[in-house]
């Protein structure tokens, strides 16, 4: 009887111990969830300012955003915003009313070389990235695609406005081409008097030489900050999620 209680007390207390260790692990996973959304509102509005990579205790929480339903949710609100602002202007028909997009996260989608480099856990690496763009593999992120083909039938006429470089030209083309991309006005790359700037300077002289050839900035897609802030800048801006990187 004495050694039956004993097994029985031993069982419960293994039981009540396992219990409370997955409690334990749960509140910490479910504590860390918190805090990197908030980490990520944060990152998204700009509040946190420079950074450089995601924080350690975030990266697993960044991989199941950016590779679930929540990535994409948000860039098809984000898009259907632009839309319905987009469907609000006045076409002049003059072909000077201008939507500007950014390409990387926002046309393309960088996501299977991050996945392959830590999710933003990692230092930048320009050669590895250089050598992924030569690719021409980067997917078309879906709802940036749709409000595309939506934006070219309303009569906007489109520009790319990118932080690539000029030399990767050919392998920019190539990758929106096949990705479903047609018919854009200009796409602008940076330049060798353009090294160095930041992008912020950078995207608004751009912007400020099509105001100057005559166009109206109607609109501006972004993923940063920087493509959409500054001088120069559009009647309304739509800034996509990102939380693997930051450009100032």
């Amino acid at each position: 009887m004495a050694k039956s209680q004993l097994l029985l007390s031993l069982f419960l207390f293994i039981s009540i111990s396992e219990t409370i260790s997955q409690s334990i692990i749960q509140l910490s996973r479910d504590h860390n969830d918190v805090y990197c959304s908030s980490w990520r509102f944060s990152e998204e509005t700009n509040d946190v300012g420079y950074w450089d990579h995601v924080p350690s205790r975030c990266v697993s929480y960044v991989q199941d955003y950016m590779t679930g339903d929540g990535y994409r949710s948000d860039s098809e609100v984000v898009a259907s915003y632009a839309l319905g602002f987009a469907k609000t202007v006045e076409i002049a028909g003059d072909g000077k009313d201008a939507w500007v997009f950014d390409v990387d996260e926002t046309l393309l989608s960088n996501l299977p070389y991050y996945a392959l480099h830590g999710f933003g856990s990692e230092p930048f690496d320009d050669l590895s990235f250089d050598e992924w763009v030569d690719l021409a593999e980067a997917p078309a992120l879906q709802a940036s695609l749709n409000l595309y083909k939506e934006l070219k039938q309303l009569g906007f006429t489109v520009f790319m406005l990118t932080g690539r470089s000029e030399y990767q030209r050919n392998a920019t083309v190539k990758n929106l081409q096949l990705e479903g991309y047609s018919d854009w006005e200009r796409l602008i790359l940076r330049e060798s008097s353009d090294q160095g700037k930041p992008a912020t300077l950078y995207k608004s002289q751009r912007r400020l030489e099509l105001i100057n050839e005559g166009y109206r900035i109607q609109g501006n897609s972004g993923d940063q900050w920087s493509d959409l802030s500054g001088f120069a800048v559009s009647e309304r801006s739509f800034k996509l999620p990102n939380p693997l990187y930051y450009i100032p």
